[in-house]
C-alpha cells in the first residue's frame, strides 16, 4: 500500500499525519506546544525549541506498528504563499521532512500551512471534488485571518485580510482576560453558550478587509464593568462571526457566488460555524481537521505524486 507522510510545524502544534491512499484514510498525531497560564503565546525561539522537542515523539506516536513504506514526504514550510513569507517554526518540521526524504529516497513536496489548512478542510468535509474548481476560502487562526480565492490550478490569491489582530488572537486575549488557558477558544465556547445576550457590536469592514482589536477592548471595558464571563465571552464569538459572515457577503458580491469553505481552529468554534451554515454555501473542516494538523500536506504529497 502507498502511505504519503505529511510534517506540519506551526505556531503552537506539532503535526504528523499518514494518508493511505489505497483506503482513503488520514490517520495522525499532534501535540500542542507548552503555553504558560496567563501568557497569551510564544516567542518563536521557544517555539522551535519545542518543536525539535516534541517532533519525535509526535512521530514515533504515528508510526507505531507501522509496517507500509513511505511512498512520498509533504511539509508545511511556509506560513502562506506570498513573497517573504516566513516564520522559523516550520524550519523545524522542513528540516525533518527534507532528512527523512533523502534517507528514504523518497520525493518531498513543500506547501505553505495555508494550503495545508485548506487541503486538510476539503478532505475532511468529503469534497475534495473542489480542488479543480473555484472557490472562496477562509484561514481563521492565531496567526491568521484572511480570505483567499482559490483557482482550478490550485493557486491562491489574497482577497481579504484582517488589518489588526487575527481572530485567534482576539479569543485568546479576552480567554487570557477571563481567566481562562491557552489556547482559549474551546472553553471561550463553553462560557458562551451559557450567555443568552446577542451583542449590538457591528463589524469593523474596510472593503473586503477587517478591523477587529477593537472589540477587544469593548470586551475589556464590560468585564470591567461586571459583565459576567458568559456574557462576554458571547460577545466576542458573536463578534467575530459578524466580521467573517460581513467579509464573507463583501466577497460574494465582488467575485460572484461560488462555494466557500472555512478552516482553521477559529472555524471548529460551534456557535461560529451554525451561524455562518446558515449565510453561505460553504463546507467546514471536522474540528480535528481544522485545528492545525498535518493531514493537508500528507494529502497534498500524495496528489503531487501521482500528477
Amino acid at each position: 500500500m502507498a502511505y504519503y507522510l505529511g510534517i506540519d510545524t506551526s505556531n503552537y502544534t506539532t503535526s504528523a499525519a499518514l494518508y493511505d491512499s489505497e483506503t482513503p484514510c488520514i490517520r495522525q498525531k499532534k501535540m500542542l506546544l507548552p503555553v504558560k497560564m496567563g501568557e497569551c503565546g510564544l516567542r518563536q525561539s521557544d517555539a522551535v525549541f519545542h518543536h525539535v522537542r516534541q517532533l519525535p515523539q509526535v512521530m514515533e506516536q504515528l508510526l507505531q506498528d507501522f509496517d507500509g513504506s513511505i511512498t512520498a514526504i509533504g511539509v508545511s514550510s511556509k506560513p502562506r504563499d506570498a513573497e517573504g513569507s516566513y516564520m522559523p517554526c516550520f524550519t523545524v518540521g522542513h528540516g525533518t521532512a527534507r532528512a527523512l526524504a533523502s534517507v528514504l529516497n523518497v520525493p518531498l513536496y513543500t506547501f505553505s500551512h495555508q494550503k495545508n489548512h485548506i487541503a486538510a478542510a476539503l478532505y475532511s468535509s468529503g469534497h475534495t471534488e473542489l480542488l479543480g474548481t473555484r472557490f472562496l476560502a477562509f484561514h481563521v487562526s492565531g496567526g491568521t485571518t484572511e480570505a483567499v480565492l482559490v483557482q482550478p490550478d490550485f493557486q491562491v490569491e489574497l482577497v481579504g485580510k484582517t488589518l489588526d489582530l487575527n481572530a485567534g488572537q482576539l479569543i485568546d486575549r479576552v480567554g487570557v482576560m477571563l481567566g481562562l488557558g491557552f489556547p482559549c477558544g474551546a472553553e471561550l465556547e463553553q462560557l458562551a453558550v451559557q450567555s443568552t445576550v446577542k451583542s449590538k457590536a457591528k463589524a469593523t469592514l474596510k472593503g473586503t478587509d477587517c478591523c477587529l482589536s477593537g472589540i477587544e477592548n469593548i470586551c475589556r471595558k464590560a468585564f470591567e464593568g461586571g459583565a459576567a464571563r458568559e456574557e462576554v465571552a458571547a460577545m466576542c464569538l458573536q463578534y467575530v462571526e459578524k466580521t467573517i459572515a460581513g467579509m464573507g457577503r463583501a466577497l460574494l458580491e465582488q467575485y460572484g457566488t461560488m462555494p466557500v469553505l472555512f478552516a482553521g481552529g477559529v472555524m471548529s468554534d460551534r456557535l461560529i460555524k451554525d451561524s455562518l451554515s446558515k449565510q453561505f454555501h460553504a463546507y467546514f473542516a471536522e474540528p480535528a481537521f481544522s485545528a492545525d494538523n498535518a493531514a493537508g500536506t500528507a494529502f497534498l504529497a500524495y496528489r503531487e505524486h501521482i500528477k
